[in-house]
């Protein structure tokens, strides 16, 4: 039986070009970093590949942003400008999305999220990654909501706005066209 989340070596070439190109173009992400022993860790972890296409396919744009010493693994966040497209009008969570009993959107940021292998980002972490750029000027993302604000019925997304990360909340069976999640993967 074929393993679904498994690609080719066609795509894992074609996907490793992207990364390459990516990682090339936005070197201000990781300082100090080199390609090689990026690759050869990719190349050493085929599995990881399919999450970081489903992170590109979905619009994600995932590029390196950490490495980790103590554990030598690579942590990519996505990067794209803003909030990943295919990932947009989601509400947060399985439970949220059973509570709606209409207009139901087609899915939640952590079922998909989990679906894809990654995980939201953290509130540090979505904070960090605005040290690198310029994310969700235009539109939002959810975050890891701790669970004493979840179990209240609420979630957390931010954005950027007049160059200040802010962090909000709503419902979390809410959802808009200007709202995904971005996520993170160690490899």
């Amino acid at each position: 039986m074929e393993n679904k989340k498994e690609l080719s070596p066609v795509q894992r070439e074609e996907l490793i070009i992207v990364l390459k190109t990516r990682f090339e173009k936005n070197m201000n992400r990781h300082k100090g970093l080199e390609w090689a022993g990026l690759q050869a860790k990719l190349e050493s972890h085929i599995e990881k590949l399919w999450t970081l296409n489903e992170m590109e396919r979905t619009g994600g744009e995932p590029d390196v942003v950490v490495f980790d010493k103590n554990t030598g693994e690579y942590i990519f966040y996505d990067c794209s400008a803003e909030s990943p497209k295919g990932r947009r009008s989601v509400c947060y969570d399985r439970e949220s999305l059973e509570s709606r009993k209409e207009y139901k959107p087609a899915d939640s940021a952590m079922d998909m999220a989990a679906a894809m292998g990654i995980e939201l980002l953290t509130e540090e972490q979505y904070r960090e990654l605005q040290k690198l750029g310029n994310f969700d000027l235009k539109t939002s993302s959810w975050v890891k909501t701790p669970s004493e604000i979840r179990k209240y019925g609420g979630a957390l997304f931010c954005d950027c706005r007049y160059k200040h990360v802010f962090v909000y909340h709503n419902g979390a069976e809410s959802y808009y066209a200007a709202r995904a999640f971005r996520g993170t993967l160690r490899v």
